[in-house]
């Protein structure tokens, strides 16, 4: 099976993620690469007066946004809920 999208991640987002503790990193790196498939599974949120979406894992989310027209998903930031909305 092939991805519809293909991602990109930001160098900052790909530091959040290695900063990340060793025990939530594979789920949160399994969620990012479903987004490939599906840039807008059950559970995603469109933020408000951001071109940004959000989904969760756990206690973190994830901020990407969605470029339909070139099928490409960026991973913008990855963060605890009490950090990553600031």
């Amino acid at each position: 099976m092939t991805a519809s999208y293909s991602l990109r991640i930001k160098r900052s987002a790909e530091k959040e993620l290695k900063a990340l503790p060793k025990t939530d990193r594979p789920r949160i790196v399994e969620k990012i690469h479903s987004l490939a498939g599906n840039p807008r599974p059950p559970g995603y949120q469109k933020m408000s007066g951001l071109f940004q979406h959000r989904i969760r894992q756990g206690d973190y989310r994830i901020l990407y946004t969605i470029d339909d027209n070139n099928r490409v998903v960026e991973i913008v930031k990855i963060g605890h809920r009490r950090e990553v909305y600031r």
